[in-house]
């Protein structure tokens, strides 16, 4: 194995969980997930000298699996699950975050799910991650106050609903 394949063999190794982790949130779909992160990780080992400079290798790849989903979608345009056949199964969570979590994230805008994973998942700097998607800096901070807020109020609901279910009820 030369020195170049030994090196994206330890960046996969080192890199699948946290890319798919962060695909998963982003998608809400593991197994189209893992197609677009296996598709990434392969167009990153094509591109490996290119990849292997980059800032952010791991930014690299999930902004590579995100723009793959994308064109899918744009290719074969918005598919609907069959009856809950194609639907994921409830304690399908492979994030590994809270399903609480997950559902709060898969509830926000694109980009704020985009900024959320990116900054958060993946933990990158703002400017590593206005550089992956584009955008200015103060627009990550924007986008990830306004997701932190929504996140905050829904789970918040969430506990509250959980902790008093009939709160109209009295003994």
């Amino acid at each position: 194995m030369s020195h170049d394949e030994s090196g994206f063999a330890e960046f996969f190794e080192a890199s699948w969980e946290p890319c798919l982790r962060a695909v998963v949130v982003s998608t809400g779909d593991t197994l189209r997930a893992e197609e677009q992160v296996a598709e990434a990780f392969a167009r990153a080992w094509a591109s490996w000298p290119k990849v292997n400079r980059h800032p952010a290798p791991r930014a690299w790849v999930v902004r590579t699996a995100l723009n793959v989903g994308a064109s899918f979608w744009r290719r074969h345009g918005r598919e609907l699950p069959l009856a809950d056949h194609d639907a994921a199964a409830p304690g399908d969570n492979r994030s590994g975050l809270d399903p609480g979590v997950v559902t709060a994230l898969r509830r926000l805008p694109a980009r704020q799910r985009e900024v959320i994973v990116l900054r958060v998942l993946l933990d990158l700097d703002i400017a590593t991650t206005a550089s992956e998607l584009g955008i200015a800096p103060g627009t990550v901070r924007a986008h990830l106050a306004r997701a932190v807020a929504a996140m905050r109020k829904e789970l918040a609901e969430a506990n509250t609903t959980e902790a008093d279910p009939c709160p109209t009820l009295t003994n």
